[in-house]
Formats: structure tokens, C-alpha cells, sequence
């Protein structure tokens, strides 16, 4: 599960995020962190396609002190393996838009408070192509 990871990003309230990439043929997940350091995670989305026991299913979560917080399971489920994929997320004050490849959105709450997070991690079985904050 190598990943990148973007440091001393600033993905600020008012800024979208839009990332590209492409799913392998045989994934079974991936993951996007973003945060204000390493070891915390304001907004965690996970596409599972078959793992942890979930199929077809986004999972969006916060990590906070060293624990998980409550899950938010919503949205369609528009990967597919070996497909190319966009996220595209708009960060407000008060949540994080994720609009998918097939126009469905995930509203996942801004839970840190923070107006301003400086790391975004990518790993799992996908490709990043395209990354851009404006």
C-alpha cells in the first residue's frame, strides 16, 4: 500500500481539491487522508471495493488523539477496478463536499475546525494522475 504523501500543503476554506487516478484492476481499496499533521485526519475517505468486510461502499472517518471517530457511510459507489476516477472536494467552514465521478456527493463534517490542513496522503490500489488545489 506505498502511497505519496504532499507536506506543507494549504488546503484552505474556500479551496478545492480535485484529484484523478485510476483504480487497479484487482483493487480492493484506497485511501485519502487529509489533515493538519501526519498522525491526524480531519477527512478520511475510503473506497472499498471488497475489504475490511465491506463491498461497493465509501467510508468517510476522522482519526483524532490515536482513535477513530464515527463513521459516515453515504453516497453511490461510482469506482470500478481498473477505471479511471475524480474526487473533487470543497472545503467550507463548516464541512467538506465530495463530489464522485458520477456527480453524487458525500457531506462529511469539518470535524477539527481547522480553516487551513497542511497533509494529504494517498494510498492503496490507485494511480494518482492529476492533483490540484485552486
Amino acid at each position: 500500500m506505498a502511497g505519496m504523501i504532499i507536506k506543507n500543503l494549504s488546503f484552505k476554506v474556500g479551496q478545492t481539491l480535485t484529484i484523478v487516478g485510476v483504480a487497479k484492476p484487482d483493487a480492493t481499496n484506497f485511501v485519502l487522508n487529509i489533515g493538519p499533521n501526519e498522525e491526524d485526519i480531519t477527512l478520511h475517505i475510503n473506497p472499498r471495493f471488497n475489504a475490511h468486510g465491506d463491498e461497493n461502499v465509501i467510508v468517510c472517518n476522522s482519526f483524532e488523539g490515536g482513535n477513530w471517530c464515527e463513521e459516515v457511510r453515504q453516497g453511490g459507489f461510482p469506482f470500478q477496478q481498473g477505471e479511471e476516477f475524480k474526487i473533487v472536494i470543497e472545503f467550507t467552514p463548516a464541512e467538506f463536499v465530495v463530489t464522485l465521478s458520477d456527480g453524487s456527493t458525500i457531506n462529511f463534517p469539518n470535524r477539527m475546525g481547522a480553516e487551513k490542513y497542511s497533509v494529504i496522503k494517498f494510498n492503496g490500489e490507485a494511480r494518482v494522475t492529476s492533483f490540484e488545489v485552486k
